[in-house]
């Protein structure tokens, strides 16, 4: 994993399984995103649960559809200014199944050029730590790290 991002690893898990609190929590959540309740503790009463235990299980569930859409990553990098080097970059994010959604670039300033890309990882084995140690290790990448997700 990246410096600073100390998250903790999800499981797909199949509904039947999970407890009622959780599953309730995430009725609760659906209620409140689509306005069919206005408070946490309309839509707590609705469902038949208590506000603790909501509070205890809402930022730990989600809908599978909504943590795909959290795939996206925004790396930023200081690349050296030498031709191909951009080139390289982009091909290994390619290769390691990482799909280029957008990408910035600074002028070079004594040598260096900022460059912050946003990747769709969705189709990646490895996200994070993987992308990040592989183009830390390339040739013309002086830094590369993430700063921000979702």
């Amino acid at each position: 994993m990246s410096e600073g991002n100390n998250k903790d690893p999800f499981y797909l898990v199949r509904e039947d399984i999970l407890p009622e609190a959780v599953l309730k929590t995430m009725e609760a959540k659906e209620l409140l995103a689509r306005g069919e309740a206005k408070t946490i503790h309309e839509a707590v009463d609705k469902v038949g649960i208590s506000r603790s235990a909501f509070y205890k299980y809402k930022d730990g569930i989600f809908p599978l559809s909504k943590v795909d859409k959290e795939r996206i990553v925004t790396v930023s990098m200081n690349l050296e200014h030498r031709s191909g080097i951009l080139s390289k970059v982009l091909a290994c994010i390619a290769g390691i199944e990482g799909n280029v959604l957008t990408i910035h670039q600074t002028i070079p300033l004594q040598g260096m050029a900022n460059v912050v890309i946003s990747v769709d990882t969705s189709r990646m084995e490895d996200p994070i730590s993987g992308m990040l140690k592989a183009l830390n290790e390339m040739d013309g990448v002086r830094k590369a790290l993430v700063i921000g997700q979702g």
